[in-house]
């Protein structure tokens, strides 16, 4: 009963000055407010970035082709041109931790159909590769067996091409025109969207991999090998075995560097995340200061508290109140001050959260724990920075508090 009289005479001593309480609350509000807001908003981005990353593949691996160097002069990033057909072969008939495997092939052409024409990416790949990058087919088919075998000129078309070349209308069966070769669209892509790095996912044509090499490539090169390990716990040793098989089929010994590069969807994922996380905690950081400043405007606002109840403090000594239940009251007072302010301001970051969401169109995340902590933290908060006013009020003389005017 104790503790519920303190707590009910805390309530009416805010209550009592309800602007002023307002205002120091306020520090607390926009602070845990901010908090909230921030890590909803961070969390959902890293989320959307995670789904960016997975529709890239399905426990991706990515391997590329080294850098060349002439007379101390290095190429670019894939410039050596290591990467052929029996490469994968080889992966396919030797990897027993990948799942499936598929060359891969880019060629930027302009495509034509009737009067339109779009410049865009062309890629080859296999069977597989459709399943290894995670795209599904919206209307049509695939390409089969038969069409890698003889080299066929059938192509898919992404979302944004199918719109270029065909708006409104149905493109399977029609022709088009990669550069000068002709093609016949046989299945249209469903949307993926943007990728992790902002490009755009549906701006593509998927061939196979035998038409795109031998009739638009130059019959030799891959641009990289895709694959896909059999599941996301196995990757590193996935990424071993590769490197392994790869290094014997390119006769490489033990000291010398490998002529290629391999990235993992882990790698893609933790680069493409860090920025957000980062960002994240730094604006955090940043919104816990306005805590702070709430903090020491609810010690404030307390010394004000105690000097103008001196004679009440005074009178409750004086008829029997010990120092530890003036220390008590306080206490309380000042930790019911900052945990409204918390309650109003979890309110208030939910709100802006949604309201962030919606506005930059990213998923919000809400994490019960962040809520729970932010409850907790304003309660020390308070409890902290109203120990001084508390511990000044409860060491009072009762004959000088009485005496006070």
């Amino acid at each position: 009963m104790k503790w519920r009289k303190l707590f009910l005479v805390a309530i009416k001593s805010i209550a009592r000055n309800k602007m002023r309480s307002l205002l120091t609350m306020l520090g607390i509000i926009i602070g845990v407010g901010s908090v909230i807001c921030l890590v909803a908003l961070g969390q959902g981005s890293q989320k959307d970035i995670e789904g960016q990353v997975a529709s890239l593949g399905t426990n991706l691996l990515i391997i590329r082709p080294g850098s060349s160097q002439l007379g101390g002069v290095h190429g670019g990033a894939g410039s050596l041109g290591t990467l052929k057909l029996k490469d994968v072969t080889a992966l396919r008939n030797n990897a027993s931790l990948l799942q499936a495997v598929s060359p891969e092939i880019r060629v930027q052409s302009q495509v034509v159909a009737g009067v339109r024409n779009w410049n865009t990416s062309i890629y080859g790949g296999d069977i597989e590769y459709l399943s290894i990058r995670n795209y599904q087919i919206a209307s049509g088919r695939i390409f089969s067996a038969r069409d890698l075998l003889v080299r066929a000129k059938v192509a898919l078309l992404g979302q944004t091409v199918a719109d270029q070349l065909f708006p409104g209308e149905n493109p399977i069966g029609a022709r088009i025109r990669i550069g000068n070769v002709p093609f016949q669209v046989i299945g249209v892509l469903a949307s993926k969207g943007q990728s992790a790095m902002g490009s755009d996912q549906d701006d593509v044509i998927l061939a196979p991999s035998t038409t795109v090499l031998y009739r638009l490539g130059d019959g030799k090169t891959l641009r990289s090998i895709v694959a896909s390990a059999s599941s996301s716990e196995q990757m590193d040793e996935a990424k071993a075995e590769v490197q392994q098989i790869l290094r014997s089929a390119h006769r490489l010994s033990g000291e010398v560097e490998d002529d290629f590069r391999l990235r993992d969807q882990t790698e893609i994922n933790q680069m493409a995340t860090r920025v957000t996380g980062t960002l994240t905690l730094l604006l955090s950081a940043i919104a816990g200061v306005s805590l702070l400043v709430g903090g020491i405007g609810i010690m404030n606002i307390m010394l004000v508290s105690v000097t103008e109840r001196t004679r009440e403090i005074g009178i409750r000594l004086a008829i029997g109140a010990r120092p530890r239940d003036v220390l008590a009251q306080f206490l309380i007072e000042s930790a019911t001050l900052s945990l409204c302010g918390g309650i109003i301001g979890i309110g208030v970051g939910l709100g802006g959260a949604a309201a962030g969401g919606q506005l930059l169109g990213i998923s919000v995340v809400i994490n019960p724990l962040v809520i729970a902590l932010a409850v907790i933290f304003t309660g020390a908060v308070g409890i902290f920075f109203g120990f001084y006013p508390a511990r000044k009020a409860a060491n009072l003389n009762p004959i000088d508090a009485l005496r006070y005017e």
